[in-house]
């Protein structure tokens, strides 16, 4: 199983972390097999170049909720954040959890000196999705994505997760 993570957040009177997780049979499923929420309150400030801080325990607390074997992370970043090994919230992560599992970054924007992300172009998209990856050969990771379901830029469980997110911060 794969499972897809995603983070949004609420300001003001609550300032939480909606923590989300999608869970999917393989990388070309159409469709969740489960799906999780958790919510974080209060969460950390943004800092330039360290959001790993404030992503990083709301995707843990929506991992520990995962009842499915995971075999691989999907999240929306980056592994690394360039080609000396600069860790990214998939390091983080990697890091942060009991056991090993391959972790795959898939970010929207480019960030700077993200050469060693591998671009790739899905659909009629003009836009690349930025690829890194821990765990798992980086050119098969971004096959994997490549081959994902969806016939638009983001594939469709990314698609769910981030809804899935968006939902459970909605007032």
């Amino acid at each position: 199983m794969l499972t897809a993570l995603d983070v949004q957040y609420t300001h003001g009177g609550d300032g939480a972390a909606h923590a989300a997780a999608v869970v999917f049979d393989s990388w070309d499923s159409q469709a969740s097999a489960a799906e999780y929420t958790s919510v974080q309150s209060p969460v950390t400030d943004y800092e330039p170049g360290k959001f790993f801080q404030r992503e990083l325990q709301p995707l843990l607390q929506v991992i520990s909720k995962i009842r499915e074997p995971v075999e691989t992370i999907i999240i929306d970043g980056y592994c690394h954040l360039s080609t000396d090994g600069a860790p990214g919230l998939g390091a983080w992560l990697a890091e942060s959890l009991p056991e090993p599992v391959p972790i795959v970054g898939v970010a929207k924007n480019p960030y700077r000196g993200s050469a060693h992300a591998i671009s790739v172009r899905r659909s009629d998209s003009k836009r690349p999705l930025y690829v890194t990856a821990i765990g798992m050969d980086l050119q098969t990771a971004a096959d994997c994505v490549a081959g994902m379901a969806g016939a638009f830029r983001i594939p469709t469980m990314l698609k769910r997760v981030d809804t899935l997110a968006r939902e459970s911060a909605a007032p």
